[in-house]
């Protein structure tokens, strides 16, 4: 592969300040180096990005893309086993048809990394993902798997399983069966490490559980009302895992408590009216709030609820309500890379990290601005062509 140095465009690295007039090199896939006066070997092909924006692709944590298909009706749902209330075993992964139109749409707004999750009927609904949004097959794409455990309080499980005449049609209801799961998944697990020969058989469901259990991945919490976050956060301290808020739209309300526990609030979506009672409170200063609280926070678009190409207008309005500019941009860069734990390969620009960036026309936090070129892995995938105001993916039009 090439060498290829970006050069002349502002560079916002996320970690670090904006550097006018910076070079990104690239070399064999991945960010050899950032900076104001960097050295461009001979031979390394050029991108002129002068007068534009330079930002590692944006990353949206929280969606059900490829599971939840637009335009297919319900043979494109796959999202939630809402059969029985505890499906820990499920993988978000087995349902994602890679085909799907929303990771078109996600690359030419700037995303080319999302986490996949089952849904929210179940008050333990199975494992998430992260992946890229290109490639044909979707297990080239996985950049962690697991990402996380998906559960559910509030309103859609008790609709659910309540309406169909089973446990749980209430919050209670709800967290009994969620600390059920767990007690029985730490059970399973003390006996099959006290008697490997003889222990109870495999169970895929608290083999699952046993990963959040052992802090190998977060519990991702899907809960709107304060009451719900703090039941969340019993629930985490009483079984000792990593909690992340999803939504998290009442999360201004206890935001001190979510602070002094290093809890991180992966918020949205944001662009959409009051629908069910539980986002009363929805609003972007939200967003402000949980930062000046000093929550670590990222902002998500649920995809398809929002589509995912405009999750940088999400981040664009919560700077108009007052979410500073510098953390709006690293709410949809480099903190929702540390909840998927893919940090250590995307989500900045910085030597190391794989080449997965974006050449805006402009300030990205200006809705007028796009992205004109987008790259992978150092591997342009994405082209915008003014002239035909049209898009290319891997050198294909995107509508085709």
């Amino acid at each position: 592969m090439t060498m290829l140095a970006i050069h002349g465009g502002t560079v916002v690295p996320i970690e670090g300040p904006a550097i006018p007039g910076g070079t990104v090199l690239v070399d064999e896939g991945r960010i050899a180096d950032v900076g104001a006066t960097v050295a461009v070997p001979e031979g390394a092909a050029i991108v002129d990005a002068r007068g534009r924006w330079v930002l590692p692709g944006l990353i949206d944590a929280h969606t059900h893309m490829g599971t939840l298909e637009e335009g297919e009706g319900w043979a494109g749902d796959d999202h939630d086993e809402a059969t029985t209330p505890v499906t820990a075993h499920l993988r978000a992964l087995d349902a994602i048809n890679p085909a799907d139109e929303g990771f078109r749409d996600a690359i030419g707004g700037g995303v080319l990394a999302v986490g996949i999750n089952p849904g929210s009927c179940n008050p333990i609904a199975g494992e998430t993902v992260a992946v890229r949004c290109t490639g044909r097959v979707v297990d080239h794409r996985v950049l962690r798997s697991p990402a996380g455990m998906k559960s559910a309080l509030g309103e859609n499980p008790k609709r659910y399983h309540g309406d169909a005449g089973r446990l749980p049609a209430t919050r209670m209801g709800i967290a009994a069966v969620i600390r059920q799961a767990l007690a029985e998944a730490r059970e399973y697990h003390e006996r099959r490490s006290a008697d490997p020969a003889h222990g109870p058989s495999i169970d895929l469901g608290k083999e699952a559980l046993g990963r959040v259990l052992r802090r190998e991945i977060p519990w991702r919490q899907h809960c709107h009302r304060a009451d719900d976050i703090l039941t969340a956060i019993r629930l985490s301290e009483e079984f000792g895992y990593d909690l992340v808020i999803d939504h998290g739209t009442e999360g201004h309300l206890v935001a001190d408590v979510l602070a002094e526990r290093n809890i991180p609030v992966l918020l949205g979506p944001l662009i959409v009216g009051r629908g069910k009672v539980e986002l009363r409170h929805r609003a972007f200063r939200t967003a402000r709030l949980l930062a000046e609280a000093g929550v670590e926070l990222s902002l998500v678009t649920d995809h398809p609820v929002i589509p995912a190409n405009l999750l940088i207008v999400q981040a664009a309005y919560a700077v108009r309500e007052g979410l500073d500019r510098e953390l709006a941009l690293r709410a949809v860069t480099l903190n929702p890379a540390r909840a998927l734990g893919i940090a250590d390969r995307l989500g900045s620009l910085a030597p190391g990290k794989d080449a997965d960036l974006c050449i805006w026309s402009g300030d990205p936090l200006d809705p007028m601005q796009r992205v004109e070129i987008a790259y992978q892995q150092g591997r342009e995938i994405f082209r915008w062509d003014d002239e035909l105001r049209v898009g290319t993916i891997d050198g294909r039009d995107w509508w085709a």
